[in-house]
């Protein structure tokens, strides 16, 4: 009589969101950017088109940022319909601004150690992201 052993089955890699370290990497990373927007000069611009309280914003980017990683839907299910470019369609994103949000995100990245490789695929999202909302 002749066994057969079932095929081993690959593991499945981690999501990105697994990969960010959950909700807590990503709420890391989105308070960090936060510290940066509100302590660093060289995103006075940046800081100067959110209200005053960012605790909304802080909870809003952690809620988008697991969503868009492959983690909890929480930020659409709040929002049905919306879109991270609607959510910023009344805020007047110029060059300058979308240079700022870039760079202090990508700071916040490196400064969270968030692993080179999802930086880099999460920096060029968002280059193209940041790109799409300028209006002038």
């Amino acid at each position: 009589m002749t066994t057969t052993t079932p095929p081993a089955t690959a593991a499945k890699p981690p999501s990105l969101f697994d990969r960010i370290g959950g909700e807590a990497g990503a709420r890391l990373l989105a308070d960090r950017f936060y510290d940066l927007m509100e302590q660093q000069p060289e995103y006075a611009e940046l800081r100067a088109m959110h209200a005053p309280d960012l605790a909304p914003m802080r909870v809003s980017l952690t809620q988008f940022l697991s969503a868009w990683l492959g983690g909890p839907r929480t930020w659409f299910e709040e929002r049905p319909g919306a879109c991270i470019m609607s959510a910023h369609r009344s805020m007047d994103v110029s060059r300058e601004t979308a240079r700022q949000w870039l760079h202090a995100m990508s700071r916040a990245m490196v400064e969270t150690a968030v692993e080179p490789d999802l930086g880099q695929q999460m920096q060029q999202a968002m280059t193209r992201m940041g790109s799409a909302m300028i209006v002038r």
